[in-house]
């Protein structure tokens, strides 16, 4: 079975829906890493027995330090792949270099790499949004993409537009897992 990590920073809902889809089905989630260690998302890992860590990203003084840590805590577990379901860090590449990662992305990139990415697609002159699942790579939102998933932004309301995105990134995020080890 191959195994997966997942880095996650806030309430985990990707995490947890990467959980109820693919661990222990067709790949084990092996580790789930955090940067915060007040993350809603920890409760998830707990509940479901996946080994956690907690590297608190605020005590250290540069992102290379902090990454440094994330890949030596990584690679005791040996994962096949390492995905970043909303993981709210800037990677260097002390990471980007050691670790094949894939990174969920609200927009259709290349459009709106960074923040406010949702913000931005629903206010562009388009007429669809979307979100993309790209590799990682030294630059942010800069890497491959693996797949896209698009939808209308008609008669919608920001809320809802946001909403749709949301739930489409979950699909997304489990069909490019797939797409990777099949």
């Amino acid at each position: 079975m191959k195994k997966i990590a997942v880095l996650f920073s806030g309430k985990g809902s990707n995490f947890a829906h990467i959980v109820k889809t693919l661990h222990q089905k067709e790949f084990e989630v092996v580790v789930a890493l955090t940067n915060n260690p007040n993350a809603d998302g920890i409760a998830i890992a707990k509940k479901h027995a996946i080994s956690l860590e907690v590297i608190d990203s605020k005590i250290y003084e540069s992102r290379e330090s902090f990454d440094a840590v994330v890949v030596e805590r990584l690679q005791q577990y040996s994962p096949d792949l390492t995905v970043l379901a909303g993981f709210m860090r800037i990677l260097t590449v002390v990471f980007t270099e050691q670790i094949k990662a894939i990174n969920l992305h609200p927009s259709l990139l290349p459009r709106h790499k960074g923040l406010n990415a949702i913000e931005k697609s629903y206010g562009d002159e388009y007429p669809t949004g979307g979100v993309s699942v790209h590799w990682v790579s030294s630059e942010l939102d800069g890497g491959e993409v693996i797949l896209q998933k698009e939808i209308s932004k008609e008669e919608l309301s920001f809320e809802a537009y946001n909403e749709k995105i949301r739930s489409i990134e979950k699909d997304a995020l489990v069909e490019a897992i797939r797409v990777i080890h099949h």
